[in-house]
């Protein structure tokens, strides 16, 4: 209970001290605005800050402008804007005594009364001429423009703002608010130099260094307004800064002193043409102190304010082409995994009103199946989209910039971060572009994107290349294979190794029924479909369905075929074992062998078949092994005896021993096709 007690007693001091520090926060920005004067000495902003102020802040707003009218203003002035903060403050109350904080229209016609009516006033006691009163009606109406200001920059939520989700409308006003600060505190200055002014400056050149030249162009108006009108014979400044800021822009592939030098220049010339004697000399001082404070920021600092400007360049907004995709996809597998139900319903009940050949009815239900089996394929590609954790559309950019300097204009770039931070690059061009697998691009790429990448890989389609690169895995595989036939020159063993560029590595071996020609097309059948729908990008469930479908339609005699794949994960070593009828595999770790054995169904018998899996994780120079069951028939004993014992060099070589010693004793007369693949996981780098 006592820890209790304390910890309440330590949140509520925090909580006090926290809404302090905030209530002198807006005394302190009232009393700053309070003498931030527009040309001709009219000052209202302070009274535009009390109307925005919330419950707890507006009678502190209210004090610190009152304080800072009595001491910057003359006698009559005092008192008109003195006058002014007590309206405007019975005003704000009102406003929060009915609740009416969220309309914007209640807070600038407070600030408009309350500025237009002293200011009549005083008008009417002086007798002053037509000028007068036009004027005081144009403080007016700056009162209400800075009101609107201040109530959207009050009201914005900043945390969007970091995240470049923040409204162009209220990024301006947060932008004009600050703005107007700067104004006020440049009344501070030290022979002649304003920190307030070298303060914008350094925003201008931070902005255009980190951000871009369109932050620092917006920055530049901004400030340059409000600096420019805050006194006489100033309003260059507006230009200026601009100017300044479009050619430190040209600067920015330099460094931060060619950006702060080029702005400085361009002060130079401005100051020559404005002729203001020592306010033009002061200017040029300011821009070569601000250019001076950018380049020696910390990198500490410097880093921070990287982040801030790049957080949220890489996320996509809701509703974005890949949401949309992930979501049509998943519907449409949903659609027609329906079909298929409707399909089989209706095979059903056919079957219940006559009498159909057995033959006709798979075949009625083999077409229900693929249904089934396109509804996983697309829930395979909406799973893909969506593992893709974030679209670095900032690297594609500058990708494409790159690119467009070698004369290569792509269709699409698309560079891809997934949630295991892995990075893939996909440029879609005409088949026709030249240069684009060029080292030298791969080398430009590497620079941009500050990862190392494998040796791209070019997939062409009618008129159209696909480029992919992607990031270099922490693994390669060392590989190798041997095979027999056991009959002609035909082998029922088809093997294929793929790389499916997404960092996996996929090893197929597929055993046709039987031995020679039909065997060999039976095998060829299951691993050439697998490999192409595997490398699509496909998964290994809908893949078999479409193969197993297709074995089963090939023609009216059986047609069959095992299917063993092992999928390397060359970032991880994760090692995934798929089995549609496939003898065991073994698992060679610091000379302890493992067997993979599991029991399942070949491809082309029974419809609904599926892998049998399991998975396993490999270090380094850990094998696998796989064969088909002529290998295998010799015996289990004898073949895991030898392989335990086996210690050949390469992949390769042990491959072709592991498959010289099963043709040795094997039977002649009961001889099959042999196939066997021996992958090592190797270091990648």
């Amino acid at each position: 209970m006592q820890v209790k007690e304390k910890l309440k007693i330590n949140n509520s001091y925090k909580h006090i001290l926290k809404d302090t520090a905030g209530r002198l926060v807006w005394l302190v920005l009232s009393f700053i605005l309070s003498f931030s004067s527009v040309v001709g000495g009219s000052c209202p902003f302070a009274i535009s800050l009390i109307t925005v102020s919330s419950k707890k802040n507006f009678l502190f707003s209210a004090v610190g402008a009152g304080i800072g009218y009595i001491i910057f203003c003359d006698s009559s002035d005092a008192i008109r804007y003195f006058s002014a903060v007590i309206i405007s403050t019975l005003g704000t109350l009102a406003i929060n005594m009915f609740n009416a904080r969220k309309e914007v229209y209640l807070p600038m016609l407070v600030s408009f009364l309350s500025v237009l009516s002293t200011g009549l006033v005083m008008n009417i006691k002086d007798s002053e001429v037509i000028g007068a009163y036009a004027l005081t009606f144009g403080e007016a109406v700056l009162a209400l423009g800075a009101s609107f200001f201040f109530f959207r920059a009050v009201h914005c939520n900043l945390k969007r703002l970091k995240y470049k989700a923040l409204p162009v409308t209220d990024t301006t006003c947060l932008l004009v608010f600050v703005a107007v600060i700067l104004s006020g505190l440049s009344f501070i200055e030290i022979l002649g130099v304003s920190p307030a002014r070298i303060i914008a400056v350094a925003v201008i050149l931070i902005a255009i260094r980190f951000g871009s030249q369109s932050w620092g162009l917006i920055i530049s108006l901004c400030l340059g307004f409000a600096l420019g009108i805050s006194r006489e014979n100033s309003m260059f400044l507006l230009g200026a800064y601009a100017f300044s800021a479009l050619v430190a822009g040209l600067f920015t592939s330099i460094s931060s002193l060619g950006i702060g030098i080029g702005f400085s220049l361009s002060m130079v010339f401005f100051a020559a043409a404005a002729n203001m004697g020592s306010f033009s000399v002061c200017c040029v001082i300011e821009s070569v102190l601000a250019s001076i404070i950018m380049v020696l920021l910390p990198e500490v600092l410097t880093e921070r304010i990287s982040d801030f400007f790049e957080s949220g360049a890489d996320i996509a907004p809701d509703g974005s082409l890949r949401q949309s995709l992930v979501v049509r996809l998943r519907f449409a597998a949903s659609a027609l995994a329906q079909v298929s139900e409707s399909v089989r319903d209706v095979r059903e009940k056919i079957n219940e009103l006559g009498s159909f050949e057995p033959m006709e009815s798979e075949l009625r239900m083999v077409a229900a199946d693929q249904f089934f089996s396109i509804s996983d394929m697309l829930g395979d590609l909406a799973f893909e989209f969506d593992d893709a954790e974030m679209f670095d559309f900032k690297s594609a950019g500058k990708i494409r910039r790159m690119l467009g300097e070698y004369d290569i204009y792509p269709e699409n770039i698309s560079v891809i971060v997934d949630k295991y931070d892995r990075m893939r690059i996909e440029i879609l061009a005409s088949s026709k572009t030249k240069g684009l697998e060029s080292p030298r691009i791969k080398n430009e790429i590497t620079k941009i994107c500050g990862r190392d990448f494998e040796k791209s890989r070019t997939n062409y389609s009618g008129s159209n290349l696909m480029l992919t690169i992607i990031e270099k895995p922490n693994f390669k595989m060392s590989f190798g294979f041997a095979q027999y036939c056991a009959e002609g020159n035909l082998c029922g063993d088809t093997i294929k190794t793929i790389n499916d560029s997404r960092g996996h590595m996929i090893f197929i071996i597929s055993d046709g029924m039987g031995k020679g020609s039909r065997a060999a097309l039976d095998g060829a059948m299951g691993a050439g479909l697998l490999s192409k729908l595997l490398s699509a990008g496909f998964g290994f469930d809908s893949s078999l369905k479409v193969v197993n479908s297709a074995l089963l339609v090939k023609s009216s005699e059986e047609s069959l075929a095992t299917l063993d794949c092992a999928c390397v994960d060359l970032f991880t070593g994760k090692c995934e074992f798929f089995k549609a009828g496939a003898p065991r595999s073994y698992i060679v770790k610091n000379h302890s062998v493992t067997k993979c054995e599991l029991s399942s169904m070949p491809a082309g018998i029974l419809r609904g078949i599926e892998f049998a899996k399991r998975t396993t994780v490999l270090n380094v120079d850990d094998e696998i092994i796989m064969m088909s069951d002529g290998i295998t028939d010799i015996g289990e004993e004898l073949l895991d005896e030898f392989l335990r014992f086996d210690d050949s060099d390469s992949p390769n070589d042990r491959a072709k021993e592991i498959l010289n010693f099963a043709v040795a004793h094997s039977d002649v007369r009961h001889r099959d096709d042999m196939s066997v693949i021996v992958a090592k996981l190797i270091p990648g780098k």
